[in-house]
């Protein structure tokens, strides 16, 4: 079992800047690739940003692309999320994901994934 807690998020105006934390709980974190997602209120959640678990390949949306930067730290099993010009597109609950031995990409495009955590709401205002 693998527990995610998210932290980080709240209030940001529009052009700054926010990062985001997911500490993993339980063994093994180096063997799962770790992604975010996000789900405005209304929309479907979507796909954000992965991390493979053995290379540190990314992989991003293209809405977030050269704004947004995903990393890891096995030692401390945390994945973060560095959100740079920020626009209030972005506001939504960012929820952090893990499934093991995956790449990024499919991080990107599959179905279910082995856990989730529970979200941390971001606001961006313009």
């Amino acid at each position: 079992q693998v527990q995610l807690v998210e932290s980080g998020g709240g209030l940001a105006q529009a052009g700054g800047s926010l990062r985001l934390s997911c500490a993993a709980s339980g063994r093994a974190f180096s063997s799962y690739a770790m992604g975010w997602f996000r789900q405005a209120p209304g929309k479907e959640r979507e796909f954000v940003a992965a991390i493979s678990y053995d290379d540190y390949t990314t992989y991003y949306a293209d809405s977030v692309k050269g704004r947004f930067t995903i990393s890891r730290d096995n030692a401390k099993s945390t994945v973060y999320l560095q959100m740079n010009s920020l626009k209030p597109e972005d506001t939504a609950v960012y929820y952090c994901a893990a499934d093991r031995w995956a790449s990024a990409q499919a991080m990107g495009v599959k179905n279910t994934l082995d856990y989730w955590g529970q979200g941390t709401q971001v606001t961006v205002s313009s």
